[in-house]
């Protein structure tokens, strides 16, 4: 079933809409360490954002809604997102207390792996505006009704940052569902945020009201709980799809880690009944993995979106996850005919 505009907006404004927090990313050069640094990249991510600014890259009108605060590092990620095409109207601006103490721009720190060294990411998030980002912060029924919306996306790192954050995802999903746009939700768990069973009784809520679910086969277990330890992933699918009859497609990425820069990659995705993997990506040389699930679930929803057919959208999120390994930072440089090369086959040759 191909996904469709509102039924009451017969042009929709957005192609996609996501619902989330972004922060601004601190690195140190190359594969440095944190505590030795001596300076640090700046860049910015986050998980909803992420997909939303990849969305954009691949030509769709995306948007982002979320909440930060009235100062120049916030200015950091909206320039980012503007940079892209992004509409960033719906993210909501407050004034900084100065200090903040009372709400900020959420920072994380992220390490690169390399060789038998994993990656890390410390986060400093506390008291950010998006955490405290109300159901009113959006006019919501404007949004998804006079406006028109093709695709919403959002997932389980913005859900479990607040009970205010909850408040907002279900204001939204609500809207969202009644004007008939398709939902995607990405699991994302972090056990830094969050204890498994704590997310999995805040994801079940919102599993339960989405069209897609995007996870791992770890993410799939903890949300279905401790009978669901020993499952394979043809059998863990299965078990999402009869606890959520509502969902229309699963989808995720298998990663087999050989050492921290060189992973072996596939994806696969359910609609139907049927499970259908990737070709797969194997010893896949990694610059940075970070936002790779990210990149898989725009691409996916690309395809989706353009009725492009479910193994050609597979194949399509597979390798903009792959080629997002390549470049440092969260977010997508990829174009259209630069993934669809790769998802056809194209090998790594020099183009002259």
């Amino acid at each position: 079933m191909t996904p469709h505009a509102s039924p009451t907006v017969p042009a929709p404004r957005h192609d996609i809409i996501a619902l989330g927090e972004c922060m601004v990313r601190l690195s140190p050069p190359g594969h440095g360490r944190i505590e030795f640094a001596r300076s640090l990249e700046v860049d910015v991510g986050g998980g909803e954002y992420n997909v939303a600014y990849a969305c954009a890259r691949l030509g769709l009108r995306a948007a982002f809604a979320s909440k930060l605060p009235e100062n120049a590092v916030a200015e950091i990620i909206l320039i980012h997102a503007r940079s892209a095409g992004m509409d960033v109207r719906h993210v909501a601006r407050e004034p900084h207390d100065g200090v903040g103490r009372r709400n900020r721009v959420g920072l994380y720190f992220a390490e690169i792996g390399t060789g038998v060294r994993g990656g890390m990411a410390l986060f400093d998030r506390g008291h950010s505006s998006a955490a405290q980002m109300r159901p009113d912060d959006v006019d919501w029924s404007t949004l998804f009704g006079a406006e028109g919306v093709r695709w919403f996306h959002s997932g389980g790192i913005f859900a479990v940052l607040s009970e205010s954050t909850r408040s907002t995802l279900r204001t939204a999903m609500a809207a969202a569902k009644s004007a008939g746009t398709p939902i995607s939700y990405d699991l994302n768990f972090r056990p830094s945020l969050s204890g498994p069973a704590e997310a999995a009784a805040i994801n079940r809520e919102f599993v339960a009201q989405s069209d897609l679910l995007i996870g791992s086969a770890e993410g799939f277990r903890a949300l279905l709980g401790p009978a669901a330890a020993g499952l394979l992933l043809g059998p863990l699918v299965a078990a999402i799809a009869a606890a959520f009859p509502n969902l229309r497609w699963i989808a995720g990425t298998e990663r087999t880690p050989r050492q921290g820069n060189r992973h072996d990659l596939n994806g696969f995705v359910w609609n139907a009944g049927e499970l259908a993997s990737g070709r797969g990506y194997t010893d896949l040389e990694i610059v940075d993995r970070v936002g790779t699930g990210d990149a898989f679930a725009a691409g996916l929803i690309w395809g989706l979106l353009g009725d492009r057919g479910l193994r050609a959208s597979l194949e399509f999120g597979l390798a903009h996850a792959a080629l997002v390994h390549t470049t440092r930072g969260d977010t997508s440089q990829f174009s259209v005919p630069e993934i669809q090369a790769l998802a056809d086959g194209a090998g790594a040759e020099m183009r002259r």
